[in-house]
């Protein structure tokens, strides 16, 4: 396949999930907005790291986390990490916005038809792209957890827990020998990382290799 072709495909698909105006009472920023922070692990989920996402000043990332924040689709709370800042949650009524009406629901139900090789190598070959392409705008490639070069993978370690745990295990000598989850730690931020949140993204992201 010629490589303007490919290019040219891209660009329709692209064409093809574009927000109308107004959808829900919603631009394209506010979807991006929304999508984005319902992905987001802790350390991108703030208004500086929103900015940082969408490409915007933070007086208009302020203005996108407002009209959110008003719909009743975000909600701020506490940071555990620093109480001075906030966290971005999008809300239940903000989840199931995204799952009946998000506009890009139509493309994720399109590559669900693709059987699993092909849609491995189609995120991978997507991500490979966007690697090299230099954008104009301020916008930041958010990549996910797992694959990216800060993050620490360490050993697992065992425990012992009383009989009757509902934690799995061996029962050796009157306990239970348990190989609990293996740590994982974000060398950038210094923070110790469950292994769910691996699949989350993160504006900090830099890319290991290939996956």
């Amino acid at each position: 396949m010629p490589i303007r072709e490919t290019v040219e495909l891209l660009a329709q698909a692209a064409s093809a999930l574009q927000t109308p105006d107004n959808l829900r009472g919603l631009r394209e920023r506010e979807w991006s907005a929304l999508r984005f922070l319902a992905r987001a692990n802790k350390f991108s989920r703030s208004p500086t790291a929103l900015a940082r996402y969408l490409g915007t000043t933070p007086a208009t990332a302020t203005q996108v986390i407002k009209t959110l924040e008003d719909k009743g689709y975000l909600a701020r709370k506490p940071s555990p990490r620093d109480k001075r800042a906030v966290l971005l949650c999008v809300t239940t009524q903000g989840e199931r916005l995204l799952l009946q009406h998000d506009p890009i629901n139509g493309a994720v139900h399109a590559v669900a038809t693709l059987i699993e090789e092909d849609r491995i190598q189609l995120r991978n070959a997507l991500n490979s792209v966007l690697s090299r392409l230099e954008s104009p705008y301020r916008q930041v490639n958010a990549g996910v957890c797992r694959g990216c070069f800060f993050l620490n993978k360490g050993a697992a370690s065992t425990g012992s827990v009383k009989p009757g745990s509902t934690k799995l295990g061996s029962i050796r000598s009157g306990s239970i020998k348990v190989l609990t989850e293996a740590e994982f730690r974000c060398r950038l931020h210094r923070a110790p990382i469950a292994a769910h949140e691996t699949e989350l993204l993160c504006t900090s992201f830099e890319r290991a290799g290939e996956e």
